[in-house]
């Protein structure tokens, strides 16, 4: 069973960096795609990062620019470098994984496809 475990949440001011970090275990292959998505409250789930096993990438609109999304096998984490945060970033970030052959194209399906998640971590932008 692939297990996810996020870090690294917390609070900012706007402008402010933050960086999360999944781990993941529990298994002999890598996951084909891993992912961040987020819920802001009152609002529906949605992506914000995707990579692939081969390190392909794909990003929501909103993050394109300040986020980046990263991942070391070796070391079997994923994460996700956050500049220039807004107020409107804040929300629970999950990290989410999954084994098929799938993944880019996961962005806007707010969570569809994706077969393993974290339980999430809360990122709050405010001055």
């Amino acid at each position: 069973q692939l297990h996810l475990e996020e870090s690294g949440g917390g609070s900012a001011q706007p402008g402010g960096s933050l960086t999360l970090s999944c781990a993941t275990s529990g298994y002999n292959s890598d996951p084909y795609c891993l992912g961040w998505f987020r819920q802001a409250p009152g609002k529906e789930r949605e992506g914000v990062a995707l990579i692939s096993r081969l390190a392909t990438t794909n990003y929501v609109a909103s993050v394109k620019g300040r986020f980046t999304i990263s991942r070391d096998n070796n070391k079997k984490t994923l994460s996700l470098q956050m500049n220039n945060l807004k107020p409107e970033d804040t929300a629970v970030y999950y990290c989410a994984a999954t084994m098929t052959n799938t993944c880019l194209s996961l962005l806007s399906k707010a969570g569809g496809g994706m077969d393993y998640w974290g339980k999430g971590t809360l990122v709050t932008i405010s001055s």
